[in-house]
C-alpha cells in the first residue's frame, strides 16, 4: 500500500502564495501520475493539477498561470505552488497518486488526508 502525507496548508491573504507538499511512502513498484484535487464545502471534488511520471502536466483552466505542479522522483514527492490565491479557492486540498503494486503489477490509487487552505479577503 501507499500512504500519502500532505503538508503546507494554512491561512493566507488574497493574492498570497502557499506551497503544498505530498510525500508517498510504502511498498510499491512505482509511483505513476500524481495530482492535486480540492473540495470546498457543498461542492464536488475537482482536479486542480496533475503530473505524470514523465513530467507532463495538466491544470484546471481556473488555475493556469498561477499554480505550478512539480515532483521530485527521488523523494516520491509532489508539490503544488499556488500564487495569486483567491478567497473562492479556500478548500481542502487532496493529494492523489496512481501507483503500480509490486505484486501482479496492478495499478492502484491512493488519497492523502487532505490539507485545509483558507484564503482570506
Amino acid at each position: 500500500q501507499v500512504q500519502l502525507v500532505e503538508s503546507g496548508g494554512g491561512l493566507v491573504q488574497a493574492g498570497g502564495s502557499l506551497r503544498l507538499s505530498c510525500a508517498a511512502s510504502g511498498s510499491f513498484f512505482s509511483i505513476n501520475a500524481m495530482g492535486w484535487y480540492r473540495q470546498a464545502p457543498g461542492k464536488e471534488r475537482e482536479l486542480v493539477a496533475a503530473i505524470t511520471s514523465g513530467g507532463s502536466t495538466e491544470y484546471a483552466d481556473s488555475v493556469k498561470g498561477r499554480f505550478t505542479i512539480s515532483r521530485d522522483e527521488a523523494k516520491n514527492t509532489v508539490y503544488l505552488q499556488m500564487s495569486s490565491l483567491k478567497p473562492e479557492e479556500s478548500a481542502v486540498y487532496y493529494c492523489h497518486a496512481f501507483w503500480t503494486a509490486q505484486i501482479m503489477g496492478t495499478i492502484k490509487g491512493s488519497w492523502g488526508q487532505g490539507s485545509q487552505v483558507t484564503v482570506s479577503s
